[in-house]
């Protein structure tokens, strides 16, 4: 029995705090309410036409009219687009914009999850798609979630590395916007898009990463220079086995080469003489 009834006590304050955040209609205005309505009309009948310009607004297409009678939520929610009727002196009405609107996050000064400060900017494209919950549920919808905004982009990337923010933007942004969206749902706003768009380090920081990727660079250029050399001495050495199996070869090349520095129009040519060539004729000054 216990159990149950702190289920039931449960489910009422649940309904209630849902009955909260949902909009009513105004219901009934009272006895003092219905004399008033009764008088408006009697006036707007006396001065009409000329009551005309007091009832009837217009409202754009991407408008929406959020009508209060007495303080009450009247029936049937937001008007628009187009005409809709009021009643002068018990009537108040306000205008919401339906269109996105996008904002800019001011930088936010962040530490990362390894204790690196950066600040990040980003933009954030919303809009309003249940007028009566942005009136009636918070003061100030479009303040309200710009503040939202820069107070999610510092959670989400006090929780991230800096290597992550760097690589990750994307995913980074689709996290802000669910997280945006799952908060800004009562106020009856949507959030279309969230974006990063600059992430600056300390220069100290940007000097220290420079200073690394050359040094990988480097290291990476002498690796590649070190293959290759190695390739290059695997091939002449090939080159020399094949010449000292056919000496006819040794000769082909010393005339490719000197076709090919008479090609260039040098003015000096430099002849190679066989080694054996030169023995013989040192045997016979020794005779």
């Amino acid at each position: 029995m216990g159990e149950a009834n702190q289920q039931a006590t449960s489910l009422d304050f649940a309904k209630d705090c849902d009955d909260d955040t949902t909009p009513k209609d105004g219901g009934d205005v009272g006895c003092c309410g219905y004399i008033l309505w009764f008088l408006s009309l009697v006036v707007i009948a006396l001065t009409f036409p000329f009551s005309l310009c007091l009832c009837i607004k217009v409202v754009q297409e991407y408008e929406r009219a959020v009508i209060f009678r007495l303080g009450r939520l009247i029936a049937g929610g937001a008007k628009g687009p187009g005409l809709f009727f009021i009643i002068p002196c018990i009537d108040s009405y306000t205008k919401v914009d339906i269109r996105t609107v996008s904002f800019d996050v001011p930088p936010q000064e962040v530490l990362t999850k390894d204790s690196v400060t950066v600040a990040v900017d980003a933009v954030v494209y919303y809009r309003v798609q249940n007028a009566t919950m942005s009136i009636t549920n918070v003061e100030d919808a479009n303040r309200s979630t710009r503040l939202l905004a820069a107070t999610t982009l510092r959670n989400v990337l006090g929780t991230k590395n800096l290597s992550e923010i760097l690589s990750e933007r994307e995913t980074i942004s689709h996290y802000m916007q669910s997280s945006l969206d799952e908060g800004t749902d009562p106020w009856g706003v949507k959030v279309e898009r969230v974006e990063i768009k600059d992430v600056r380090l300390p220069v100290q920081l940007q000097r220290a990463m420079a200073a690394e990727a050359e040094a990988a660079r480097e290291a990476r250029a002498k690796v590649i220079s070190a293959e290759g050399e190695h390739k290059a001495s695997r091939a002449l050495k090939e080159a020399a086995d094949v010449m000292v199996e056919s000496p006819a070869a040794l000769q082909l090349r010393y005339l490719q080469t000197l076709n090919t520095i008479s090609a260039e129009k040098n003015s000096t040519i430099i002849f190679p003489l066989p080694i054996d060539l030169l023995q013989s004729f040192m045997s016979r000054k020794t005779k």
